[in-house]
């Protein structure tokens, strides 16, 4: 990664500009830098018993060992509010940001399209602006954020967010299984060779990756039935990873796009 330039106390900046998407089950984090691009990323679990402090001291750790210059902004999207609290605490506390907090009533140029627009999370948000990228031949988008919960968030034009789909994420499902079922073993969600498993290991690899893959292509094609014109598909989260290839009905594979979304909503305001 490129060595992020010298801060001159002289200059005005607001860069770096750190962006925190907080999940359930994990937490991303990115420096970006005066072009918009992240120069560093990072992935570290979600702790609803983290205090402040602790996680001021995650961040000066992360920063550290990747020889970053600390913030000069931040932008915070959260599911879990706890610990957005704390990471906005942590930063006004450590590092004198006040942190810009991502819901749909501090983004006035954004239409929900939702019977309570306010409920909609900050992460699909943000991910209807890393989306605009893949827009320039669609009037649609559908993101399909691979979390705790599979989020199928539908995008018009015009910075709208139509609604969308939500369905059980493929580890709680797997977890679920695997807590009602003593004898089956866990296993590491991977597709195997063949859909048609020849053990006990290949066949839940089967059944929960490539079941998962067909359950996506299945609702992304009962979503663009329902739109008045073609969609572009993204896929963005852990569990992208493994079913790129694998689902036909998603067009782009990009694990940063909330994170740039968070970038892009925070230039944007």
């Amino acid at each position: 990664m490129p060595a992020p330039a010298p801060y001159n106390p002289r200059v005005p900046t607001v860069f770096p500009l750190l962006a925190v998407d907080i999940g359930n089950t994990s937490t991303v984090l990115g420096l970006a830098d005066e072009t918009k691009n992240l120069t560093h990323t990072w992935r570290v679990r979600t702790n609803r018993e983290s205090l402040p402090d602790n996680l001021a001291l995650q961040l000066h750790g992360l920063f550290t060992l990747a020889g970053a210059a600390p913030p000069r902004a931040a932008v915070l999207s959260s599911v879990a509010p706890p610990v957005g609290e704390n990471y906005a605490l942590a930063l006004r506390r450590h590092y004198g940001i006040e942190a810009f907090s991502v819901s749909a009533t501090t983004l006035p140029d954004v239409t929900v399209e939702l019977d309570t627009p306010d409920a909609v999370g900050a992460d699909r948000l943000c991910n209807l602006f890393g989306a605009e990228r893949y827009m320039a031949h669609h009037d649609y988008a559908v993101v399909v954020d691979f979390g705790t919960s599979t989020n199928f968030d539908v995008i018009g034009r015009g910075r709208r967010f139509l609604g969308g789909i939500l369905a059980t994420g493929a580890q709680v499902s797997a977890d679920a299984l695997f807590a009602r079922a003593a004898k089956l073993p866990r296993i590491t969600l991977e597709a195997p060779e063949r859909a048609i498993g020849k053990n006990t290991v290949q066949a839940l690899q089967s059944g929960l990756v490539y079941g998962y893959a067909e359950m996506v292509d299945g609702l992304l094609r009962r979503i663009r039935a329902e739109l008045p014109g073609p969609a572009v598909a993204i896929a963005t989260g852990g569990f992208s990873r493994t079913v790129e290839g694998i689902c036909r009905e998603i067009d782009q594979y990009d694990e940063t796009l909330t994170l740039r979304g968070l970038v892009e909503l925070w230039a944007s305001r």
